[in-house]
């Protein structure tokens, strides 16, 4: 049997209003035409899915299991309606972000942003080098997640996080030697937060190795060359937080913000920031309202 889901809408209707002239109110449909839609899909079933009296109207047991299956099929329907349906919004998202602010969150969201826009093509660059604001100034991105210290405000603050220094659980600094150090190619951000803090420190470091990736990075660490500067959500089992550890001087905290471009705001970008916006907290991540 193919059923009509014109006559699947009339009997769910009917079933949630609680009667034929509600069902027609919500279904802009006359009370005789919603009348007409349950006849002839009791026909096609082959027994009655209502019992009608003069004060009630209910379902049968058999509607009670149609019902279900009904709903099944309009539910499947809107999915796909909406799945398939030609988006409104076309063109070009240009966006950058940090390789420590979305993790395994970027995936998701690019793949829930191409379904509901399959007209917009996205260009990402994700790197923790990558001078983002510079990017942004020069019209090369629509809009970018950047790190910044907590007394920098600029764009939508999405989340504020920890920097600490990390190293590998058996890391031991070597006695009155230099402290190794790894980081990301100029301009990281961590790179710049650390050399500023140990300026005013009393420490001999050197940089022993740099890396554009963040596996590599990682890498080191793990295999306790260095000391490096990561976000408090970053360290992984095998490191430790070595602050205030071999004269290393304090860290800040640092936000993550939501930047754009002077004409970087078109719909479907604005679409796909607006996603941004709505992306839940990391566990033990001070989150930041959206400014207005």
């Amino acid at each position: 049997m193919d059923f009509d889901p014109t006559l699947l809408r009339a009997f769910v209707a009917v079933k949630e209003t609680g009667g034929f002239t509600r069902a027609a109110e919500r279904l802009h449909l006359t009370q005789s035409a919603i009348s007409h839609q349950i006849r002839k899909l009791e026909e096609q079933v082959g027994r009655p899915l209502l019992h009608r009296t003069t004060r009630r109207l209910t379902v049968t047991e058999d509607g009670e299991d149609f019902l279900r299956y009904a709903q099944q099929i309009l539910d499947t329907l809107d999915a796909m309606t909406q799945r398939f349906q030609p988006s409104p919004i076309s063109g070009v998202v240009r966006f950058g972000v940090p390789d420590n602010f979305m993790g395994d969150r970027l995936p998701p969201l690019l793949s829930q942003f191409a379904r509901g826009f399959p007209s917009v093509r996205m260009e990402v660059c994700v790197s923790m080098h990558m001078d983002l604001r510079a990017a942004i100034r020069a019209g090369e991105l629509d809009l970018a997640v950047v790190m910044s210290p907590p007394d920098v405000v600029e764009g939508t603050c999405l989340r504020r996080t920890q920097l600490v220094w990390a190293a590998a659980e058996a890391f031991e600094a070597p006695k009155g030697a230099s402290l190794p150090l790894a980081f990301f190619p100029k301009p990281c951000v961590n790179r710049q937060v650390a050399g500023s803090a140990l300026d005013l420190a009393s420490l001999d470091w050197h940089v022993v190795f740099t890396s554009a990736s963040p596996q590599g990075i990682r890498a080191a660490v793990l295999a306790g060359l260095a000391v490096t500067v990561l976000t408090r959500e970053e360290v992984e089992p095998g490191m430790k937080i070595v602050d205030g550890r071999y004269g290393l001087p304090p860290l800040p905290s640092v936000n993550f913000s939501l930047i754009w471009s002077e004409n970087g705001k078109t719909p479907c970008a604005c679409r796909f920031g607006q996603l941004i916006l709505e992306m839940p907290e990391l566990p033990g991540v001070e989150a930041l309202l959206p400014q207005a």
